[in-house]
């Protein structure tokens, strides 16, 4: 009984989670404060501002800042604050129901499709890295792949039991897969940005 308890407490995952989640939640802050204090002075020169290439004012006064009307970081407070919690709750022994690891998935999924768009429009049409907004993709993309990967192993998602055979070796691979991501999205800014080269300017 409690082997079988043990292996359905996700411990890793937990753990990064809360890890991941505390980054988040600290990138969303930064990023809705510097939201303020754009509000409060638009010429306001922000720490996060590095160069022409590096900075978070003109993400944050872009539409594409306050996609729902509102500044996306606080999607960020919400978020990653249900992320620590979710780990939090797993660490502590909490069994959440599948529909709850669906609704969870589902979640993740949404922000993973919003990284995405923000990401392709950061590279492709301000043509600018925002640090923080750099840190959320860093922590969503593995976010991602772990509780997708989880669930599809584990039947939350309910698929055939080779696919579940399947996703448990891919699991163990999500390190990979993330630093791959990373890379994609790396070379896509290099093409565009030539960053290697104009980080500094």
């Amino acid at each position: 009984m409690s082997t079988t308890t043990a292996e359905r407490r996700p411990t890793v995952l937990a753990i990064f989670l809360i890890v991941a989640g505390a980054i988040g939640l600290w990138a969303a802050f930064m990023l809705t404060m510097d939201k303020f204090h754009l509000l409060e002075n638009p010429d306001a020169q922000l720490s996060c501002n590095f160069s022409l290439l590096v900075g978070c004012t003109k993400n944050l006064n872009s539409w594409q800042g306050s996609l729902f009307g509102f500044p996306n970081p606080l999607l960020g407070l919400i978020g990653w604050t249900a992320t620590i919690a979710v780990g939090v709750g797993v660490l502590a022994g909490a069994r959440f129901a599948k529909w709850f690891w669906m609704l969870f998935n589902l979640g993740v999924i949404g922000a993973m499709a919003l990284v995405i768009f923000l990401i392709t429009q950061s590279i492709t049409v301000l043509n600018v890295l925002c640090p923080w907004c750099m840190v959320t993709w860093l922590v969503t993309i593995p976010t991602f792949w772990g509780v997708t990967l989880y669930n599809l192993k584990s039947g939350n998602i309910p698929i055939p039991e080779s696919g579940r055979v399947f996703f448990g070796k891919l699991y163990s691979w999500v390190p990979l897969i993330t630093v791959v991501s990373y890379a994609i999205v790396a070379i896509l800014a290099q093409i565009q940005l030539d960053w290697i080269n104009n980080v500094f300017v």
